[in-house]
C-alpha cells in the first residue's frame, strides 16, 4: 500500500489535541487555586516550547502576532455580542475616559517612572505603552472560576474599559514604535488628530457593519441553521479588516459590531452566542500557547527582578492613579474605584503587541518582549489570585439570584412572540408557598416547569412554591414587568 504525506499533520494535529486537552483539563485546578487560566495556557505553551519538554522549536514573531490578531478579533466580537446595551449606557462615559484618558495617564506614568528607575525613555515608553490596557478575558475567566458576580455598575465599567482599551493602545504602540524608527519626534496636535481618525472611522465601521450584518441576517433566511453562525465570523472578519485596511481601529470596529449585532435577538440567537463563545475560548488558549512557546525561558529568567518590580509599579501606582483620577470625576464610591484600580488585569494584548518592536527591529525589542512577559505573568498572580477575596472585603459584589441549573431555549429563523425566563423562589416573595393556581398570572404567561435541587417537576395547580425554586415562565415582552413584579428579577434574559 503506497504511503501518503500525512505524517506532518498527524504530528501537528497530535500536538494541538495533546495541548488542548491538558489546558482544558487544567482548568478545573486553576479554579481550585485561584490561578487565572490564561497562566496555565502559557505555562503549558513554555513546557512544549523548545527549551521545555515538548521540543517545539517556535521564534516566529510574525506568525504570532497573526494568530493573535485573529485570536483577539474574535475574543472582542464574542465580548461585544455579551455586553449589555443596556447596561451600559449608565457606565460608557466613565469606561471611554479609562479607555482613553486612562490608557495615556497609565501610559506616561509608566514611562517616567520607568525611565527613573533606570530604563532608556525609548524602553520606557514601550513598555509603558504596550502595558497601558486591561483585558476582560482574565479579570472575568478569575470571576466565572470562583463563582463572583460583581456589582453591574462595577462589573460592567471593568468589562466596558477592557473592550475599549485595546485600540488606544494599539495606536499609542504604532505612534511610539514609528517614532523611534523614524528618529522623528512626534506632534501632540497630529498624534491627537491621527488617534480621534483612526477611532472615528473604526467606530463608524463598526456600527454600520453591524447594523448591516442585522439587516442581512432579519431579511434573509440561512439554512441550514449551522451557516448562521458561520455569517457571523464573516461578520467579525470583515469588522476588523476593512477598517484596518482604511487606517481605522479594526479592534474598536470588532467590538462595536458585536455589540450592535448582539443587542436584538438574532436568528437562532443562542447557538450564535454559544458558537461564538467556543470560538473566543479556542482563540483564547491558542493565543496564549502561541505565545508561550515565543518564549524562552533562559532569557526570561534574566528579566525577572526588572519585570517584576515594574509590574509592581504598575499594579500599586500607574493603575490606581490613572483610574482614580477618571473615576473621581463620576462620583464612583470609594470602594469600587479601589477594586477597578486592583483588578486591571493585563493579559494577552500586551503579549502580542510586544511582538511589534522585534517585528520592526526596533533595539532592546527581544529585552521589551521579555519584561513585558514576566509584567503579565507577575499581574496575572498578583492580582488575579486575590480576586474573590477583593471582591468579598469592598463589598463589590451582586445580590443577584444564582443562575439556573438548567438553561431551556426556544429559537428558530424568526424571533417568536414569546421567550422563556427562569426565576428563583426567595422566602421574602410573597408568592413563596402558594400553590401554582393562586398565581396571578397575565393571561399569556404560563408556567412551564419548575426545578427543585434535581427533580423536574410538572406544575400541576397543587404544586406550592418552595424557597430556591427555580421556576420557567413562558411570557410575552408586553408582560415582563408584572411578571417580575411576582417572581422578582430573572435568572437569565
Amino acid at each position: 500500500m503506497p504511503s501518503l504525506p500525512l505524517t506532518t499533520p498527524a504530528i501537528l494535529l497530535l500536538a494541538f489535541g495533546a495541548l488542548l486537552a491538558i489546558s482544558v483539563l487544567f482548568s478545573r485546578a486553576s479554579a481550585r487555586v485561584g490561578v487565572p487560566l490564561t497562566l496555565v495556557f502559557l505555562g503549558l505553551g513554555m513546557l512544549a516550547g523548545s527549551e521545555g519538554l515538548g521540543g517545539i522549536a517556535f521564534g516566529d514573531y510574525n506568525i504570532a502576532l497573526w494568530l493573535g490578531t485573529a485570536a483577539l478579533t474574535f475574543i472582542l466580537f464574542d465580548g461585544g455580542l455579551h455586553t449589555s446595551v443596556a447596561a451600559m449606557r449608565g457606565v460608557l462615559a466613565p469606561s471611554i475616559t479609562l479607555a482613553t484618558i486612562g490608557v495615556a495617564l497609565t501610559a506616561g506614568t509608566m514611562a517616567v517612572l520607568g525611565h527613573a528607575v533606570g530604563l532608556p525613555w525609548s524602553t520606557a515608553w514601550m513598555i509603558g505603552v504596550i502595558m497601558s490596557s486591561t483585558d476582560a478575558a482574565a479579570v472575568f475567566s478569575v470571576l466565572r472560576a470562583s463563582g463572583v458576580h460583581l456589582k453591574r455598575r462595577v462589573g460592567m465599567t471593568l468589562e466596558l474599559e477592557s473592550g475599549l482599551n485595546d485600540p488606544v493602545a494599539v495606536i499609542g504602540t504604532a505612534v511610539v514604535l514609528t517614532a523611534l524608527t523614524s528618529g522623528a519626534r512626534p506632534s501632540p496636535f497630529t498624534t491627537a488628530a491621527a488617534v480621534v481618525m483612526e477611532l472615528s472611522i473604526g467606530a463608524v465601521l463598526g456600527i454600520g457593519i453591524g447594523r448591516g450584518a442585522r439587516w442581512i441576517m432579519r431579511r434573509f433566511v440561512v439554512r441550514p441553521s449551522g451557516l448562521v453562525p458561520a455569517f457571523t465570523i464573516a461578520t467579525a472578519s470583515l469588522a476588523y479588516a476593512v477598517p484596518s485596511l482604511l487606517h481605522g481601529s479594526g479592534f474598536l470596529s470588532v467590538y462595536l459590531a458585536g455589540i450592535v449585532l448582539g443587542s436584538e435577538r438574532l436568528p437562532y440567537h443562542h447557538s450564535v452566542q454559544r458558537v461564538h463563545d467556543t470560538l473566543a475560548w479556542l482563540s483564547q488558549i491558542g493565543m496564549f500557547l502561541v505565545l508561550g512557546l515565543l518564549a524562552f525561558p533562559s532569557r526570561v529568567v534574566d528579566v525577572i527582578p526588572t519585570g517584576l518590580g515594574l509590574a509592581l509599579v504598575l499594579a500599586l501606582v500607574a493603575r490606581p492613579l490613572a483610574v482614580t483620577l477618571c473615576l473621581a470625576l463620576f462620583r464612583y464610591r470609594w470602594r469600587d474605584i479601589v477594586f477597578v484600580s486592583l483588578v486591571g488585569l493585563r493579559g494577552a494584548v500586551p503579549i502580542v503587541l510586544a511582538t511589534l518592536p522585534v517585528i520592526m527591529r526596533v533595539p532592546r525589542a527581544e529585552y521589551v518582549f521579555d519584561v513585558v512577559f514576566v509584567m503579565v505573568v507577575a499581574n496575572a498572580l498578583l492580582q488575579g489570585a486575590p480576586v474573590p477575596w477583593l471582591s468579598r472585603r469592598l463589598r463589590v459584589e451582586s445580590a443577584e439570584p444564582p443562575m439556573a441549573p438548567a438553561l431551556l431555549e426556544i429559537e428558530g429563523p424568526a424571533p417568536f412572540d414569546r421567550d422563556i425566563r427562569s426565576y428563583v423562589i426567595d422566602d421574602a416573595l410573597p408568592i413563596c408557598g402558594a400553590p401554582v393556581s393562586a398565581l396571578p398570572l397575565p393571561p399569556e404567561v404560563t408556567v412551564m416547569l419548575v426545578i427543585r435541587g434535581t427533580q423536574l417537576l410538572t406544575p400541576a395547580d397543587t404544586l406550592v412554591l418552595a424557597p430556591g425554586d427555580h421556576v420557567y415562565l413562558l411570557v410575552t415582552e408586553g408582560d415582563i414587568s408584572m411578571v417580575q413584579l411576582l417572581f422578582g428579577s430573572p435568572e437569565s434574559g
